[in-house]
């Protein structure tokens, strides 16, 4: 077995005190979800919660106000929803991390009864979707030979609904639980699915939905309304994320033209009349409602920020947790009379405060679009420049960097880097065609993108190539390994935390999901199209890197598994280029406080020597 130069794992990272509190604080702090509520009983709700110093779930009863701790793992628990009662809480029991297991179920309101398998009859897997009402239970699992759905009714022995090797799951049910949505991939695209529209009675299809090639659909959900046919679907068939109207009944649909930039998602209000908008548009987040009859639409009163989710209550009131880059996030309610206030906090002192981050666009050649967006954040106090600088890789690839509050952005702006945040060909909120620009060529593509932005933030004075570092978890760290590799001269070091690091190994070892995520995204699987995940691989590259790299691993990780981690470090390791490796036993990335306190810190106190600073 090899050995690798282990990491350095500092004590404190500040000598000042105050500093080194704060950064802690930020993470360790208690902090609270947007809690969820049973469909017939929503005074019974359950939330995630770091208060035992892991993320677990809690049961809150509002009606008296009473709160338990529901899970109590080694590794934490951040899946689980409730019975449509509320009388069952439904968890899902994985394996330290490798998010590989089945659902458990235990009463809502009994703490000393034991957990137990919430519907035998089905075999352990991936969670694939999961939906309970009060007669109908419908479960998703996803395994190496594909996906499953089971569907048990009034309590029998689960029967198997839908089962197909390609990627989908199941994504709603309808109030009156006669009908069920499946997303699914049977055209070999799981980043584009399509819809379909089952009888829950005998699992006979009634409707199906596909926009074709390169045009993705989302069942959001049904009308919460008993006997109401009407679906919230999300479309891109005008280059972004907007809004219809099925009615799955009569196979016919109404297109939502919100006159909004960006992009769009949606809940529905209690009586099916009014939806609830979630409006990003350049990393922040607006809220309306909009009245389907008259198609009015009506901003609700939120603060500049980003709403990482939002839902409607059944008296109207609109539940939602926000947050902003300087200020920590809340768990606010907007009632219906319009008075917003706190609905939930889990006590404890409040996270300190950081600073806020400042919009930049960059302008590209290349298009689709006109500039990349990125944030840029200072350290407080900071003179003019150049300064330390981390440019810090987003996961996904489809997801954002937003102006949200971001304990891990103020530790970096806490240790005196000034953070620059890059939402490069591949984020969502940028339209389709930015989103999909990566398609056959991923990687290679984002770092374009990337290297625009450095050099604006060098020409600015920001920074220098001799001060810059590269970082990111997952696609983040991937893509931190490839620029290493292949824009050896941009980075003083790269931090690359759970990475894909030796594609084709990847591809071998990872989740049946994401094999189909990657088959989509590349154009085939390694056999097809060798060349181009050659190419796109870091370990390809490897032989050029000439910057110190930190790299962290999860002996448990089906999404970035070790042994694909390890080879490139053997590369790595035949070379003189220094590197330090971080091995912690969870999946990807870890629910424990502690174990992140000792990553970030690892990570910082490495890019700080790399870049002279101390």
């Amino acid at each position: 077995m090899s050995t690798y130069p282990s990491a350095e794992i500092p004590a404190t990272l500040f000598d000042d005190a105050d500093k080194e509190e704060r950064w802690r604080a930020r993470f360790s702090a208690p902090r609270v979800s947007m809690p969820d509520w049973a469909r017939d009983a929503p005074e019974r709700s359950l939330y995630v919660s770091n208060v035992s110093g892991t993320w677990e779930l809690y049961a809150w009863d509002r009606a008296d106000d009473s709160h338990r701790q529901v899970t109590d793992r080694p590794n934490g628990t951040f899946h689980g929803t409730l019975a449509a009662d509320g009388e069952h809480i439904w968890w899902f029991d994985d394996t330290d991390g490798d998010e590989f297991g089945v659902w458990r179920s235990e009463p809502f309101d009994k703490h000393d009864t034991a957990a137990v398998e919430a519907l035998p009859g089905t075999h352990a897997g991936y969670p694939a979707g999961l939906e309970l009402g009060s007669s109908v239970l419908a479960v998703g699992m996803s395994t190496d030979d594909g996906v499953t759905v089971w569907i048990s009714r009034e309590g029998a022995v689960p029967t198997v609904l839908y089962q197909h090797e390609q990627d989908g799951g199941l994504t709603g049910m309808s109030w009156d639980e006669s009908l069920l949505v499946l997303s699914h991939s049977e055209h070999g695209d799981s980043r584009h699915p399509a819809l379909r529209v089952l009888r829950s009675a005998d699992g006979t299809k009634l409707v199906e939905k596909w926009d074709g090639s390169g045009l993705g659909l989302g069942a959001l959900d049904f009308a919460p309304v008993s006997g109401d046919t009407r679906l919230l679907v999300s479309h891109e068939r005008y280059g972004r994320e907007e809004l219809l109207i099925w009615d799955v009944a009569t196979d016919t649909e109404t297109e939502l033209d919100l006159g909004l930039p960006g992009e769009v998602a949606a809940d529905w209000y209690p009586d099916g009349s009014a939806l609830l908008i979630a409006h990003t548009h350049q990393a922040r987040t607006t809220l309306y409602r909009y009245e389907i009859a008259s198609g009015t639409l009506v901003q609700l009163p939120t603060s500049k920020g980003t709403v990482g989710a939002a839902s409607v209550r059944p008296d109207g009131a609109v539940e939602y947790n926000w947050s902003s880059a300087a200020v920590p996030g809340r768990v606010r309610v907007l009632s219906s009379s319009g008075e917003d206030s706190v609905l939930l906090t889990p006590g404890g002192v409040r996270p300190p405060e950081s600073q806020p981050v400042e919009d930049v666009f960059v302008p590209v050649p290349h298009g689709p679009n006109d500039t990349v967006h990125a944030l840029l954040a200072r350290p407080e106090g900071a003179g003019s420049g150049p300064l330390p600088t981390v440019f810090s890789l987003h996961g996904g690839p489809h997801a954002a960097d937003e102006d949200r509050f971001s304990s891990y952005r103020a530790a970096w702006l806490e240790a005196g880097f000034a953070v620059v945040e890059v939402n490069y060909r591949g984020s969502t909120g940028y339209g389709s065609a930015w989103r999909d620009a990566i398609e056959g060529r991923p990687g290679l593509t984002e770092l374009e993108d990337v290297a625009l932005v450095q050099d604006w933030a060098i020409d600015h004075g920001l920074t220098t190539p001799e001060l810059s570092v590269v970082a990111g978890a997952s696609w983040g760290g991937y893509l931190t390994l490839l620029a290493l590799g292949t824009q050896p001269d941009r980075w003083a070091s790269g931090v690359a935390g759970v990475p894909v690091a030796d594609y084709v190994s990847a591809f071998a070892d990872e989740m049946e999901p994401l094999r189909a995520y990657d088959r989509a995204l590349f154009g085939g699987s390694p056999e097809e199209i060798p060349e181009v995940y050659r190419e796109c691989s870091p370990i390809t590259h490897v032989d050029r890197v000439r910057a110190p790299v930190l790299v962290l691993a999860g002996d448990n990780d089906p999404r970035c598994p070790i042994q694909q981690v390890l080879n490139y470090l053997d590369r790595l390791g035949e070379r003189e280029v220094p590197f330090e490796f971080y091995r912690y036993d969870a999946g990807h990335g870890s629910l424990v406080i502690a174990e992140t306190l000792k990553q970030v810190a690892t990570e910082i106190h490495f890019a700080r020597r790399t870049v002279g600073s101390c």
